[in-house]
């Protein structure tokens, strides 16, 4: 019996052992972003278009490339590029830190991208995983 009461914290902590510890692999590094068809239009005719969030989360060594496509009828302005209907613009991060941009697909016309260092080994690593699946959360909450 006290074999027993011994190993259940341990089965409770074994999935947490392996969320602070475990290496991290994505998919993909590309963080992808689309401006729908009709982005400019709407915005023309006065509706508020919501499609670009003000701060966008990267995180180096994971997914540090900025994705960003076109499929609005007009060019978007992004920084100092130029995106035309139906292109696609990688923007790959180096270095952990705070960008900001004019883009002209967001509604301020302005846009931070945070770039985050990878998440270390422990109690980091164990933060990371959980506001990413927070935020995987409230993504699948808006959409339904």
């Amino acid at each position: 019996m006290k074999r027993l009461l011994w190993l259940l914290p341990a089965l409770l902590l074994a999935p947490l052992a392996w969320a602070a510890f475990a290496p991290v692999a994505l998919s993909t590094r590309d963080e992808l972003f689309e401006i729908p068809p009709g982005t400019y239009a709407r915005r023309m005719a006065g509706n508020k278009v919501e499609i670009l969030p003000d701060r966008i989360d990267l995180t180096l060594g994971l997914n540090d490339v900025l994705l960003l496509r076109n499929r609005d009828e007009v060019p978007q302005q992004f920084g100092p590029v130029l995106i035309m209907p139906g292109q696609s613009f990688r923007l790959p991060f180096e270095v952990a830190s705070t960008y900001s941009f004019a883009c002209s697909a967001h509604a301020s016309g302005q846009m931070s991208i945070v770039v985050a260092p990878t998440p270390a080994p422990g109690w980091p690593r164990l933060q990371w995983r959980w506001q990413r699946w927070k935020k995987k959360q409230a993504l699948q909450e808006t959409v339904a």
